[in-house]
């Protein structure tokens, strides 16, 4: 299966780093569609689909369908919340620093995936090290299937964690994309990366408060 399909919603991030083009419609109905719009996920595809309210509504609800409404709320976790050590990160074996990770209802397992100039690439996860991590921190298991993700950024030292809509690891994804030149990434596009984790710990709630409020 291939790791996301979001030709719309690729384009709508085209759109805002490269200048206005023809409005934005949703992917269900064909409605034009505000810029703060709200995405499903196509589980059995896994393809994100930038949807109008009434079509959050309609599909993202029902729990038999085939479709999820991706929630918007983030939250940075604290060393309450999660603690993973440089030996744990070593036994993930990702080979970047930069990497989300999410359940998937049709694989019945944890998929790993990490960001990269030609997209999402996903990275062969050792079951036991994340059913390790799960028991240490109770949050991993309430992450909400296909549509919440653990995104981890150990880049240039950091050690930043955060619960995120998964929609979330995706836009941090195009921005790679965008940015990205040669071998390192170059300049551009580290500070790129560097914004979007300042926006998303400016924007992510406070860990005393309840998540899904």
């Amino acid at each position: 299966m291939s790791p996301v399909r979001s030709e719309g919603w690729i384009a709508g991030l085209r759109r805002f780093t490269h200048g206005a083009e023809p409005e934005q419609r949703c992917e269900m109905c064909s409605a034009v569609i505000r810029a703060d719009h709200r995405h499903l996920m196509q589980i059995s595809e896994r393809r994100l689909l930038c949807c109008c309210h009434a079509c959050a509504v309609l599909f993202g609800n029902g729990a038999e369908n085939n479709y999820r409404l991706i929630p918007t709320r983030s939250q940075q976790l604290t060393d309450a919340d999660f603690v993973l050590t440089d030996a744990q990160w070593d036994t993930l074996q990702i080979p970047i620093d930069i990497a989300f990770f999410f359940k998937s209802t049709p694989l019945s397992r944890v998929v790993a995936l990490y960001p990269g100039p030609a997209g999402t690439t996903e990275s062969s996860l050792d079951l036991s090290a994340w059913e390790e991590l799960q028991a240490e921190s109770p949050v991993l298991a309430a992450l909400a299937p296909d549509v919440e993700a653990l995104l981890i950024n150990r880049a240039h030292g950091a050690r930043d964690y955060y619960r995120v809509p998964i929609d979330q690891c995706y836009a941090l994804t195009g921005i790679i994309r965008t940015h990205w030149h040669g071998l390192t990434g170059g300049t551009e596009a580290w500070a790129a990366i560097h914004r979007f984790f300042v926006g998303l710990h400016a924007n992510a709630a406070a860990p005393e408060r309840s998540f899904h409020a």
